[in-house]
C-alpha cells in the first residue's frame, strides 16, 4: 500500500515538530530543573563585615569571611560606575541580560578554538554566576546562565542589578564589593575614590590576584591606563583628564590602616561573641559591637607596658638573665562598680604571641593573695590592730616527717605587728599563722565568693598565693573592695546590634554581694596602708588616694600589682612564660608596680577627685601604728584606721594610757 507523497511529508514535519519541541522541553527542562529561585534576590543579604567598637567610638576591628561593605548605588562615585561599565558591559542599560552579538560571537570563536576561550557575559550575567552558580567553564553552564540573566533583568531595574553586581564582585585581597576594594587599597570610603583610583578598581575584576596593586603594581597602573582609554574613547572623560589621570601616582592605604586596636581585647571579646552567637553570626552578619574599652586608656596600658618592659629587660641584660625568651607583661583595668573592661594587655605583642596573659594564663599571684585572706578575718571579727606573732613557726604535715617552716622574703622576724602592718609590709609568717585561725578550706570557700574561679589548693601556703589564678579574676575580686563589698563578672561587650541597627545582643551584668560594706571598707583602708605605709609607697607618686598590694613568688618568677582607686581597679602582672626568674629583687613592687603607677597616673589624670566612702557602720580614728592603740596627740605614728563601728580601740598608746592588745 502506498502513501500520498503529500501525506508522507505531513508526517515528516509533524515528526519533526515533535522531535524539536520534546527537545526544547527537555533543554528548558535541564536548564531549569536545578536553578535557583530568583525571588531570593528580594530578600539576599551577602555576608558583611562585623564592626568592634570601643566605648569611646574608635573602630577596633572588623571581622569577616569575606571583607564586603555593601553600600548604596547612589554613593558611588559617578567616574567608578562608568569605569566598570565601559570595561565590563558597554551596553549594559541596552540589552535585555544577555548581549546576543557577543553570545554569538563567542560561539563563533569557542567553534573556532576547539574549547572554550570567551564568555561575552553581560553585568548581569555575571551577577547570577556570581550569586548562583559554580563557575566551571562550560557551555551548560553558560546556558544556564543566560536563562538566569534573563530571569533577573524581568524582575530589577537595571540600577538595582548594578547595585547588587557592585557590591558583589571581587576584586582581591579578600575585598568583595566597591566599598571593601577602596578601604583595602586606597584606605577611604568609596565615595573618595578619584577617577585614577576608580579605574584602577574598575580594571580588577577581568583578574583580581593579576591585577591588585598590593602584589603588582605596575601592572595595575598598566590595566588602570587600558581603562582610561576605554572611557576616553567613548567620550566618557575629557583628553585633559584622561592625561591627569594617567599620570596619577599610585597612593596605596598604609598596611597600618586596617591593623587591629587593642587586639588581645578583641580577639577576647570575639572569642565571646562566638560562643554566645555562633561563628557564622559574628563573621557574616555584619553586625556592629559596642564594648567597655577606653581606647584613650587602652593606648596609656599599651605604653606604660611597653616602657615597663624595656626597663625590665635592660635589668636583665645587664645581670646577664636576658637570653632567647624575652619578659611579658599583662595589665588588666576594670570599672570597679560596673565591672567594664576599660584597658586589657595580654602581652608584649599580640603578632609574636596570641596568648592573653591577662585572661589565659594562671600563674601564682603571690602575696597579692594575702588580702583575700585578711578580707576573710575582717568578715569574721578580727580588728585591724589585733596582734600578730612574727616569729619563727614550723607546721607539721600530714604525712610522717613532713614539715614546712614558712619565711618572711627579707629573712627576718619583727615580733608583734598588727594586721594592719602585717599586711602593708607583706609578712609571710604572721599571714600563714592568720590562716591556720581561720582554716584554709573555709578560705578557699571565701575566694570563690570574691569571685575567684580557679581551682584552689585548702593548706597554709594558699595565703602566700601558692595556687595558680588569671590576673582577671584577681583584679575582678578586688574590684569587691571599692564596691561596697559587691563582686560583679568582668565584661567586655555592651551591646550587638544587626545590619538594620536593632539589638540583638544585650549584656545583662552579674553581680552578687560577696562580703559585708564594712568588711569591704575596713580591708580597703589596710589595702590603703600598703600604699602609704608599705611596700607600694611608691604609688604616692599619683597623688590620689588609693589602695593595693604587691606580688611576688618564689625565685621572683612572677611580680604584681593590683590596686585601686574609689572609681577603678587596675592588676599589673610581669614574668616569663616559662617560669624563670625575672632577677634577684625583681618583686611585685620593682616590676609591675611602676607600670600600674605609669598607667593609673594618665587613666586618672583630668578625672573629678574622689576619697574612698565609709558605710554608716564603719568610722576612722588615729591611731598609734606600732601599738595599735589610740594615738596620742603627739604620737609620731599615727594613722588615721577604720574599724566596724563598736570595735575601735578605746584606750591610748605610749603617749597616753596603754593598755594590751589581743593577740593572736
Amino acid at each position: 500500500m502506498s502513501y500520498p507523497r503529500r501525506y508522507i511529508i505531513y508526517v515528516i514535519l509533524v515528526m519533526g515538530a515533535a522531535i524539536l519541541g520534546g527537545a526544547s522541553v527537555g533543554l528548558f527542562w535541564a536548564l531549569t530543573q536545578d536553578l535557583p529561585q530568583i525571588q531570593g534576590l528580594e530578600t539576599f543579604k551577602p555576608a558583611a563585615i562585623t564592626r568592634i567598637y570601643s566605648a569611646d567610638k574608635a573602630l577596633l576591628a572588623e571581622r569577616f569571611t569575606e571583607k564586603r561593605d555593601p553600600v548604596p548605588l547612589s554613593v558611588m562615585p559617578a567616574d567608578l560606575k562608568e569605569a566598570i561599565l565601559a570595561t565590563e558591559d558597554t551596553l549594559f542599560y541596552e540589552h535585555p541580560g544577555v548581549d546576543l552579538k557577543g553570545v554569538l560571537r563567542a560561539i563563533i570563536r569557542n567553534t573556532q578554538a576547539g574549547e572554550y576561550v570567551e564568555g561575552a557575559s553581560t553585568i548581569t550575567q555575571q551577577l547570577a554566576k556570581t550569586l548562583f552558580l559554580t563557575p566551571r567553564k562550560t557551555m551548560m553552564r553558560k546556558l544556564k546562565e543566560a536563562f538566569l540573566a534573563f530571569q533577573i533583568e524581568r524582575r530589577y531595574t537595571k540600577d538595582e542589578i548594578l547595585e547588587l553586581y557592585l557590591n558583589q564582585v571581587y576584586f582581591g585581597s579578600g575585598a568583595y564589593g566597591v566599598e571593601a576594594a577602596s578601604q583595602i587599597f586606597f584606605g577611604k570610603p568609596v565615595q573618595d575614590l578619584t577617577l585614577a583610583e576608580s579605574a584602577l578598581i574598575a580594571g580588577m575584576p577581568k583578574s583580581p590576584s593579576r591585577y591588585s596593586p598590593l602584589i603588582n603594581p605596575s601592572l595595575a597602573l598598566k590595566r588602570r591606563a587600558v581603562v582610561l582609554q576605554q572611557m576616553s574613547r567613548k567620550g566618557l572623560i575629557t583628553q585633559e583628564e584622561l592625561n591627569t589621570a594617567t599620570a596619577a601616582p599610585l597612593h596605596l592605604a598604609e598596611k597600618g590602616d586596617a591593623s587591629i586596636k587593642a587586639p588581645y581585647f578583641v580577639a577576647f571579646v570575639s572569642d565571646f561573641l562566638e560562643r554566645e552567637l555562633g561563628a557564622a553570626t559574628l563573621y557574616q552578619k555584619g553586625l556592629t559591637v559596642y564594648t567597655t574599652l577606653n581606647y584613650a586608656m587602652q593606648r596609656v596600658a599599651e605604653k606604660a607596658a611597653t616602657q615597663g618592659l624595656e626597663r625590665l629587660a635592660a635589668r636583665m641584660k645587664k645581670g646577664g638573665l636576658l637570653q632567647e625568651e624575652c619578659p611579658q607583661a599583662a595589665l588588666v583595668c576594670l570599672e570597679a562598680s560596673r565591672g567594664t573592661i576599660l584597658a586589657m594587655v595580654g602581652g608584649r605583642s599580640f603578632e609574636e604571641s596570641r596568648f592573653n596573659r591577662a585572661t589565659m594564663a594562671r600563674r601564682q599571684p603571690g602575696s597579692a593573695f594575702k588580702p583575700i585572706v585578711y578580707a576573710l578575718a575582717v568578715e569574721k571579727g578580727f580588728r585591724q590592730n589585733d596582734i600578730l606573732w612574727d616569729a619563727p613557726v614550723t607546721y607539721q604535715g600530714t604525712r610522717e616527717n613532713e614539715a614546712w617552716t614558712p619565711k618572711n622574703f627579707s629573712g627576718k622576724f619583727h615580733g608583734e605587728v598588727t594586721l594592719r602592718t602585717a599586711l602593708a609590709l607583706s609578712k609571710n609568717v604572721p599571714a600563714v599563722k592568720l590562716l591556720h585561725k581561720l582554716g584554709p578550706t573555709r578560705a578557699v570557700e571565701f575566694a570563690h565568693r570574691m569571685g575567684i574561679t580557679s581551682p584552689l589548693d585548702p593548706n597554709l601556703s594558699l595565703v602566700l598565693g601558692t595556687s595558680e589564678i588569671t590576673l582577671l579574676e584577681l583584679t575582678a575580686s578586688y574590684a569587691v573592695f571599692p564596691s561596697d563589698g559587691v563582686w560583679t563578672r568582668p565584661f567586655g561587650v555592651i551591646e550587638v546590634l544587626d545590619r538594620e541597627g536593632r539589638s540583638l545582643w544585650r549584656q545583662k551584668p552579674q553581680r552578687r554581694p560577696a562580703i559585708s560594706p564594712e568588711t569591704a571598707a575596713v580591708t580597703t583602708d589596710m589595702l590603703r596602708a600598703v600604699v602609704l605605709e608599705g611596700t607600694g609607697r611608691a604609688a604616692g607618686r599619683v597623688g590620689r588616694p588609693l589602695a593595693g598590694k604587691t606580688g611576688t613568688t618564689d625565685g621572683c618568677k612572677d611580680a604584681l600589682f593590683i590596686g585601686f582607686s574609689p572609681t577603678i581597679v587596675t592588676g599589673v602582672w610581669v614574668g616569663l612564660d616559662h617560669h624563670e626568674t625575672l632577677g634577684d629583687k625583681e618583686t611585685g613592687a620593682r616590676a609591675a608596680l611602676p607600670i600600674w603607677i605609669d598607667f593609673m597616673e594618665q587613666a586618672l589624670r583630668g578625672q573629678p577627685y574622689r576619697d574612698f566612702a565609709l558605710p554608716e557602720g564603719v568610722v576612722a580614728v588615729q591611731m598609734d601604728a606600732q601599738s595599735g592603740l589610740l594615738a596620742s596627740e603627739n604620737c609620731p605614728d599615727a594613722v588615721s584606721a577604720a574599724f566596724k563601728r563598736g570595735t575601735e580601740p578605746k584606750q591610748y598608746g605610749k603617749h597616753g594610757t596603754e593598755s594590751p592588745l589581743r593577740e593572736l
